[in-house]
């Protein structure tokens, strides 16, 4: 039997379901598929979305130079493997002993082809990046923009792998389905929300998601839409930025970190999604609540803002307050538009699963493990 290890430097909660369709999938191919775990830093501690897989090996990390590097010895856990696949990321040191003295039968990526995050995109990090990623044996790609930036580097399209990165959408997509009337009654009541149009922003609260940027919207937006209300829902570094504002502002409400029928509570009693800053897999829970999102063109994107498609499931405006303000109040107002926008994002939603994204994995290993010399 081929054995598969896959490294993770940390395990959100999101990634379990995937891991677990991989496992399954992956035995019946005849394919022992094995997952190793990290520690997260204490910055990606605060987001509150570390999770835990009974069968997964854990490999401590260490941090050095304030996360700026890692050591993970994962020397061990993937001895004899046929194929170990890591992240591409470059703090991470295990991943060059795996490229040269100490490599496996095959090596691959999984990443996002560069970092959408600088500002710097051709500079001395991104080109060493670059160089590095050219020197695995299989690129499994986060979304199809992914695919198309590592294919540029002058990577074989061959060997290259769409994951359609996404979620266990079809559960949340069910407990959207689920919330009543009286729920979502029961929601606004308790957060004394009244009548007018409800907003929300779901997301970790980093630098990145901007949202300074989605508080000042916020304001602007209360002063020309009645009854207008933004609802934050997450955890991260800049919590005490929002509860400040949440105390005195009333069309600001904090209602922390929530999961599972909570968060699909929140999603459906909202109207829009607002994100100015950077949009990840944030999209998805757009799509499967059936509500737009409205971001800007910020250059902080992840990969998934692939799957928007701006004026026909979402909305994207240029880069400045104005413009945002603008759209979103238009949105506010023209209920014929969100209906078409919501449409839009539902149908989406039927494509972007776990479970497709399960399936293009194990291919994709299935590939690479074929490329083995027998």
């Amino acid at each position: 039997m081929r054995r598969v290890v896959c490294i993770q430097r940390r395990l959100t909660h999101y990634r379990m379901p995937l891991f677990d369709l991989m496992r399954t999938r992956l035995a019946q191919m005849g394919i022992a598929f094995e997952l190793v775990v990290g520690d997260p830093m204490p910055a990606e501690e605060a987001k509150q979305d570390e999770g835990k897989l009974a069968w997964a090996t854990h490999v401590p990390c260490r941090y050095f130079m304030n996360g700026k590097l890692c050591w993970q010895d994962n020397r061990r856990a993937v001895a004899g493997a046929d194929l170990v696949i890591v992240t591409q990321e470059n703090k991470l040191l295990y991943n060059y002993l795996a490229l040269t003295i100490c490599r496996p039968k095959r090596v691959a990526f999984w990443g996002h082809g560069r970092n959408f995050q600088t500002k710097v995109n051709d500079g001395w990090r991104e080109r060493f990046k670059r160089m590095v990623s050219m020197h695995v044996d299989w690129w499994f790609a986060y979304t199809g923009l992914s695919q198309r930036l590592v294919a540029e580097m002058g990577y074989s399209q061959e060997r290259i792998t769409n994951l359609e990165n996404s979620i266990d959408s079809r559960a949340f997509s069910a407990l959207c389905a689920s919330v009543t009337a009286q729920e979502i009654a029961e929601f606004r009541a308790e957060w004394n929300i009244g009548e007018g149009p409800m907003t929300v922003f779901v997301g970790s609260l980093y630098e990145e998601k901007r949202i300074d940027f989605l508080i000042e919207a916020g304001k602007r937006l209360a002063t020309v839409v009645p009854g207008f209300r933004l609802v934050v829902v997450g955890a991260g570094p800049q919590r005490a930025m929002v509860e400040t504002v949440a105390e005195r502002e009333s069309w600001l409400l904090y209602v922390g970190a929530r999961f599972g029928k909570q968060k699909a509570i929140c999603l459906r009693s909202a109207v829009l999604m607002l994100n100015p800053g950077l949009v990840g897999l944030g999209i998805l829970d757009s799509f499967v609540a059936g509500l737009p999102m409205v971001t800007t063109d910020c250059n902080l994107h992840s990969p998934e803002i692939d799957y928007l498609r701006n004026g026909k499931n979402g909305v994207m405006t240029e880069d400045s307050m104005d413009a945002y303000v603008l759209a979103c109040t238009n949105l506010l107002v023209d209920s014929a538009q969100r209906k078409r926008l919501s449409a839009a994002a539902l149908a989406e939603g039927e494509h972007y699963t776990v479970e497709n994204m399960a399936a293009r994995f194990c291919d994709g290993i299935a590939a690479a493990l074929g490329r083995l010399v027998r």
